[in-house]
């Protein structure tokens, strides 16, 4: 279940880091992807779900990097609109 960061390039050219507990992102998304805002934030938050879920089945707790990172992701994404896109620069 290895740490799996990954870095998204929102409409306006600016950068964010992202965070799995799991590589299952991977699943998800892959380099070079372009989804709009709404199509990303549905992926991540069922990859990030399923990553801490992960991390509960295996240490019996869910994972709170998890559960952070989506709502950052959630928080800086709320600004954006729904059908604009944003990049997977790198995963």
């Amino acid at each position: 279940m290895p740490e799996t960061p990954f870095t998204v390039e929102l409409p306006d050219g600016t950068v964010r880091s992202c965070y799995s507990p799991s590589s299952i992102v991977r699943q998800y998304f892959a380099t070079g992807d372009c989804l709009t805002v709404e199509d990303f934030v549905s992926k991540a938050r069922s990859a990030l779900n399923e990553a801490s879920a992960r991390v509960e089945a295996k240490f019996g707790f869910a994972c709170s990097g998890a559960s952070a990172s989506l709502a950052n992701i959630e928080g800086w994404s709320s600004d954006l609109k729904p059908d604009e896109s944003i990049k997977i620069v790198n995963i």
